[in-house]
């Protein structure tokens, strides 16, 4: 059992009805047709919603999607039409809402991966494969692949975990023209992501994207290359063999997993609220993965 700690009654605003909850974004349709994705605050790890919340994160994670989208335009269409707050909504709303298109979303996690870690690490220890692609002998944690390779997921509930396919699942489930889409854009997307945070310092580990069409056009949506979506690791203490520093949620994931928290993971009693200097921690790495990425203050 996980999902959410305390699931948040949805906000009610004049003009939108609410769709959905996720674990970190709420979605809602607007009269025109458009949805409505506003990002909140709240911190997901191990499948579970947290009671506490990273102040800032919500906006960190909007603006930081924004400047990407910016940076990818000439590869691949976004969904964003505005960053409007719509009229009746909280002030709170502001620097955390997406207006978007509609759009007819792919049902598969298209996930980028330059290194190995993580799910792709356990995989390749068993069987020397990611998703069934079949990788050198001699790869450890950290290790960077020979080529960025596209490994994708099924998109799973909230509470329950995404499952790596291999791409032959994938071209089953949607077709070989779409997965040969979705492989071309994850790839293309990725390579260009990596190469900007490179030179800002930051390996570009992997990363996960969702598209959707719009007609016959594939359209990114969702977040992009954010610290929720992506594992960034500073280049400068990069070691292949170990787990890698991060610019994401690892101080909350250790925390959870260290005898402070008294929580037991394969319990099914939820999460305990963090302590300040976790909260602190976190949000410093959020706002420290913005501030170097884009070049720009947080305020």
């Amino acid at each position: 059992m996980s999902g959410f700690v305390e699931k948040p009654e949805p906000i009610e605003v004049p003009g939108l009805v609410h769709l959905h909850t996720g674990k970190v974004r709420d979605l809602y349709q607007n009269e025109a047709g458009d949805l409505v994705m506003v990002a909140s605050d709240r911190m997901s790890a191990y499948d579970w919603v947290l009671p506490t919340e990273i102040p800032d994160k919500g906006r960190v994670l909007t603006q930081l999607s924004l400047w990407w989208f910016d940076q990818l335009a000439d590869l691949v269409p976004n969904h964003v039409l505005s960053t409007d707050v719509p009229a009746g909504a909280p002030a709170d709303w502001a620097g955390r809402t997406l207006v978007c298109k509609s759009l007819q979303m792919v049902p598969v996690e298209a996930v980028a991966r330059g290194y190995l870690t993580g799910s792709g690490l356990v995989e390749y220890n068993a069987s020397r494969t990611v998703c069934g692609l079949a990788l050198p002998e001699g790869l450890v944690d950290g290790s960077e692949l020979p080529a960025p390779i596209f490994t994708p997921a099924t998109k799973a509930a909230v509470g329950e975990h995404d499952e790596n396919v291999s791409y032959e699942e994938v071209a089953r489930q949607v077709g070989a023209d779409t997965a040969a889409r979705l492989r071309q854009a994850t790839l293309s997307v990725y390579s260009r992501g990596r190469d900007i945070a490179r030179e800002r310092g930051i390996i570009l580990a992997d990363t996960k994207f969702e598209f959707g069409f719009e007609g016959e056009t594939l359209v990114l949506a969702d977040e992009v290359l954010t610290p929720d979506s992506s594992r960034f690791w500073p280049a400068d203490q990069w070691q292949p063999g170990r787990a890698q520093p991060s610019y994401d949620k690892q101080f909350v994931r250790d925390w959870l997993t260290s005898p402070a928290s008294g929580w037991d993971r394969k319990s099914e009693q939820p999460p305990p609220p963090l302590p300040q200097e976790v909260v602190d921690a976190t949000r410093a790495k959020y706002v420290e993965a913005y501030e170097r990425l884009t070049g720009t203050s947080w305020s």
